[in-house]
């Protein structure tokens, strides 16, 4: 198991990183920040909080380390016609690879995972980068 100190509280004893569970907590609380427009497109999407993104997923996307890749959506974008046989939108959290950079930037957990949950649920809308920053914004605000 992944051991961290707890980077809020100087002086405090270390703990245990933050499980699966409650990064799907922390991302599940973001999502519902979003404004309503938004959170009305997402009644089937599907969120999954894993270790690390499978090898195949990396070689795909030609990421060489495993801790390169913090999230991943997949789907068909709102507003796109709908094909036989789509699955449904999925975003997918990397939990160790998330650790490693919320213990590297010292960004707080919360605001790193509303980030990455809003990044890539900004692909499920087809956002720029540019709004995607503006309702990380909205979101974080």
């Amino acid at each position: 198991m992944l051991y961290v100190s707890n980077m809020d509280d100087a002086g405090q004893p270390p703990r245990f990183a933050p499980t699966r569970e409650e990064i799907e907590a922390l991302a599940l609380k973001a999502l519902s920040r979003l404004p309503e427009p938004f959170r009305a497109h997402l009644s089937n999407l599907l969120l999954f909080v894993e270790e690390f993104a499978d090898p195949a997923i990396l070689k795909e996307m030609e990421i060489d380390d495993p801790f390169g890749l913090t999230g991943l959506y997949s789907g068909r974008p709102v507003g796109e016609p709908v094909q036989t046989g789509d699955q449904p939108p999925t975003v997918h959290l990397f939990r160790r690879p998330l650790l490693d950079e919320w213990v590297e930037t010292g960004v707080p957990l919360d605001m790193l995972i509303t980030h990455v949950v809003v990044h890539e649920i900004g692909h499920h809308f087809g956002l720029s980068d540019l709004d995607m920053h503006v309702l990380e914004d909205m979101v974080t605000l």
